[in-house]
């Protein structure tokens, strides 16, 4: 048995099953029939449908169409015809309700088509919201955190795991996952991101750095100075050699009490504790702190030292 490729052109159609590409079912007295007598197949049947009876899919991922884009593929649409119908189902009487495809039938109505190519399915609100995100997934203008929201939906609201989810969408595991780390980083890095400013390549290197300040400085240092990822890496790995060398240089200059001081802090907060201090005994202590927990932590212990 020739087994069949990976991909993402596997997701929708494990969804949709086989349906007959050849035939479309086409007279208009032929669909009047059926739509009124409610017969229709369980298999994806294709079928001209009036477009004034298809309404848009109320769960439809994609916010928002690109005019320009919807212009040049209705001029495609009157010199070609539409190659891929669109995929619809029942919802009442004389009434069709779009599954994928929302792109192509708005094309089609600029393109003054009155009657639309079209899969009906039968589809719950789930597997329809499903059949939606998948075939938005699929498509190649994405930007990576539309890539990754797209794939939180499908685990949230369809109930999924990872490895179910990738097995939708043809992908491994692996890259899903990296996708959905995108989610992790600040909300000014995936807007970055979304415009093109920052690649993926150098998003997985600023999600090794766990202080989310620090991922905004070295991200605005990518864009300011146009670093490649192997650029970023080399930056980050000296900045990381000089601070190190910093703190042993402070350290070495701090009499022993304080460097026990620091050390007994250091317990308490897992972010950097700097602590200057001037021949004459003057100095500052910073300390940064992740949670209002881990700062309640070493307060109670001063308490308890000093009581």
């Amino acid at each position: 048995m020739t087994k069949q490729p990976r991909g993402l052109g596997k997701g929708l159609g494990a969804l949709l099953g086989d349906g007959d590409l050849t035939q479309i079912r086409k007279p208009v007295e032929y669909i009047n029939k059926n739509v009124n007598s409610g017969e229709h197949s369980s298999r994806a049947d294709i079928m001209l449908i009036p477009a004034d009876m298809i309404e848009p899919n109320p769960f439809q991922p994609r916010m928002s169409f690109d005019n320009e884009a919807l212009e040049e593929l209705a001029d495609s649409i009157r010199t070609l015809g539409l190659i891929q119908p669109i995929t619809v189902r029942r919802k009442g009487q004389d009434r069709y309700q779009i599954i994928s495809g929302e792109r192509r039938f708005r094309a089609c109505r600029l393109a003054g088509m009155t009657e639309i190519p079209a899969y009906i399915r039968d589809a719950d609100d789930q597997g329809m919201l499903e059949m939606a995100i998948v075939e938005n997934i699929q498509r190649k203008d994405l930007d990576p955190i539309e890539i990754a929201m797209s794939y939180q939906r499908l685990i949230e609201e369809c109930n999924l795991t990872q490895e179910q989810m990738a097995f939708r969408v043809g992908k491994k595991r692996a890259s899903v996952t990296n996708y959905l780390r995108l989610l992790k980083l600040p909300a000014k890095i995936q807007h970055d991101l979304k415009v093109g400013l920052l690649s993926v390549g150098h998003a997985k290197v600023l999600l090794g750095i766990g202080d989310p300040a620090v991922q905004e400085s070295l991200c605005d240092m990518v864009i300011r100075e146009d670093l490649s990822v192997r650029q970023l890496e080399e930056r980050i790995h000296r900045l990381e050699g000089e601070g190190k060398k910093k703190k042993e240089t402070e350290a070495r200059d701090l009499p022993d009490d304080w460097c026990r001081l620091l050390e007994v802090m250091g317990k308490y907060f897992a972010s950097d504790i700097s602590l200057k201090r001037s021949d004459s005994g003057k100095g500052t202590m910073t300390i940064k702190f992740t949670s209002d927990e881990e700062l309640k932590a070493f307060l109670k212990a001063m308490e308890n030292i000093n009581g």
